[in-house]
C-alpha cells in the first residue's frame, strides 16, 4: 500500500487487514481452530493446526484485550521501533494495541492525547497503537525505513501450546515413514531374513518424543532396539489349544 508516495512493509500492512479470532477455513472441524497467529513471510494470519506448515517462517502470537487485538511488546520491538506507544500488562506480559482505537476526550485532567485519535493516555505516552504511531511518522518523517528492524527469526512464546490433535498425526506420519526400508532383495524366512526383520522392527519400535519449545513440536527417535532373543521367543509362541467343558 502507498500512502503520500510512502510504502509499507507487506507485513506491517497485512497485520492491520488481517480477521484474528475467526474460525480457520481449513480446519472448520478442528477444536481450537481460532486464528491467534500472524505469519510474517506469508502475510496472514493462521491458526494453531496451521503451524507445522509455516514452522519455519517468522510467526507472532497475537492476543485478545478489551475486544482487541495486541501483540508482546518484546516481540513487536523486534520489528519496529516501539517507543512512545503505550503498553499493557496482561499475564505479567507488556502488550500494545495493533489499531487505532478512536475515542472523544472526555477526561479534563488528562495531560497526554494519542496524536492520531485523541484518546488520553498516561505520561510520556504520545501514541496508544502502533497504527497510530505508523500514520504519526508517515505524516511527519515521510519515511518508514530508520524505524524498522531487521528480524531474521521471530518464534512463538513458551507457553503457546499447539492441539494435541496436530501432534499426533504429525507423529503417525513419522512412525508410518520410520518403518519403510528400501531393500533390492526378497524377504525370505531364513536366519539372514530374521536379522533384516529384527531391524525392521528396531526401527519401528523406535520411540518419537515430543518437546515444546518455542511453542512448536520438536521430534526425535529414541535408539530403543530389540532383541534376536525377544523375536525369537515372540515367533515360537503358540496359543493353547482350547479345551471343552465336560458335558454333564
Amino acid at each position: 500500500m502507498v500512502i503520500m508516495g510512502i510504502q509499507k512493509p507487506a507485513w506491517l500492512e497485512a497485520l492491520y487487514t488481517q480477521k484474528f479470532f475467526v474460525g480457520c477455513c481449513y480446519h472448520e472441524t478442528a477444536k481450537k481452530n481460532e486464528k491467534n497467529v500472524y505469519c510474517l513471510d506469508c502475510c496472514v494470519s493462521i491458526c494453531p493446526h496451521c503451524i507445522p506448515s509455516h514452522r519455519f517462517h517468522r510467526l507472532l502470537q497475537v492476543r485478545r484485550y478489551v475486544y482487541h487485538d495486541v501483540v508482546r511488546l518484546e516481540d513487536l520491538q523486534k520489528l519496529i521501533d516501539c517507543s512512545n506507544v503505550q503498553a499493557y500488562t496482561i499475564n505479567s506480559a507488556k502488550v500494545v494495541f495493533i489499531k487505532k482505537r478512536p475515542q472523544n476526550r472526555q477526561f479534563k485532567g488528562a495531560v497526554n492525547y494519542c496524536t492520531s485519535c485523541d484518546r488520553s493516555l498516561q505520561e510520556p505516552y504520545i501514541h496508544c497503537s502502533l497504527g497510530c504511531k505508523v500514520d504519526f511518522l508517515l505524516k511527519h518523517y515521510k519515511d518508514l525505513s530508520p524505524f524498522l528492524r531487521k528480524c531474521k527469526t521471530l518464534t512463538l512464546s513458551p507457553d503457546f501450546l499447539i492441539p494435541q490433535e496436530t501432534g499426533e498425526e504429525e507423529m503417525a506420519n513419522e512412525t508410518a515413514q520410520s518403518t519403510i526400508v528400501d531393500s533390492d532383495e526378497p524377504m525370505s524366512w531364513s536366519s539372514s531374513g530374521s536379522e533384516s526383520m529384527s531391524m525392521s522392527m528396531a526401527y519401528s519400535s523406535d520411540q518419537i518424543v515430543r518437546k515444546k519449545r518455542s511453542g512448536l513440536y520438536l521430534w526425535r527417535s529414541s535408539a530403543s532396539r530389540v532383541s534376536d532373543e525377544d523375536i525369537a521367543s515372540s515367533m515360537s509362541r503358540r496359543k493353547g489349544i482350547p479345551h471343552r467343558s465336560p458335558l454333564c
